[in-house]
């Protein structure tokens, strides 16, 4: 048989159970990689093993730092390091200007830049190490064109954009032959889920030093 491009591969997806986590989760199956789902819904999980076979799922709180460490120690145990960290842990939420700008909403919104800091921290070592680490996270256009109604939401994805950018940093220092960090940017994922698992697997085809740091347009596809 021959090889797969990502075999050998663990490929850690955070907010897998999501229509874009399921379909990155299917394409960096498919080509080979080790799956390694997150969630926190146990019916969830249930779900995407039965519609994506061979995927290993967690249960695990990622804004918990200390759940986050102890997830990597059970992976370090059962299956090995990490390669990729895929982040897909968000959602949107606005609406009502900028005084109508929410604590509930930024609370929602700021769990998932703390499920990013958690993860990253954790896993940065075996990004480091790894022949081949990547980190990926979808980020938004709304960062570059922020509305009042939106604006937990902007500043949210500004901060998870400027993290990443500050872990391709590391990577530019650390493992500058090896490992990347990028931003898929989309107006909405609705639609492009199959796009972006495709991207991601292609991750690994590109050499790291032009794709770390680099923020990478989602965009529907033209039909005409």
């Amino acid at each position: 048989m021959s090889r797969r491009p990502l075999d050998g591969r663990l490929v850690l997806v955070a907010g897998a159970t999501s229509t874009s986590g399921e379909a990155v989760a299917r394409a960096l199956s498919a080509a080979g990689a080790s799956v390694h789902a997150v969630g926190t819904r146990a019916d969830a999980l249930e779900a995407l093993r039965d519609s994506v076979p061979g995927v290993t799922t967690h249960r695990c709180d990622l804004a918990d730092l200390d759940a986050v460490t102890a997830l990597a120690a059970e992976l370090h145990e059962t299956a090995g390091p990490v390669d990729g960290l895929v982040h897909l842990v968000g959602g949107w939420r606005g609406g009502g200007g900028i005084a109508g700008q929410s604590d509930e909403d930024w609370e929602f919104l700021d769990r998932g830049f703390r499920t990013l800091r958690n993860t990253t921290r954790v896993f940065d070592a075996d990004l480091v190490a790894s022949p081949a680490g990547r980190l990926a996270i979808v980020s938004s256009t709304a960062v570059d064109s922020p509305t009042a109604g939106a604006a937990n939401y902007a500043a949210a994805k500004a901060a998870a954009d400027a993290w990443v950018r500050s872990v391709a940093q590391g990577f530019r220092k650390q493992a500058p032959q090896t490992a990347a960090a990028v931003v898929f940017v989309v107006r909405t994922l609705a639609g492009l889920e199959q796009q972006l698992g495709d991207q991601v697997v292609r991750l690994w085809d590109g050499a790291p030093g032009a794709l770390n740091g680099t923020r990478i347009p989602l965009e529907p596809v033209s039909l005409g």
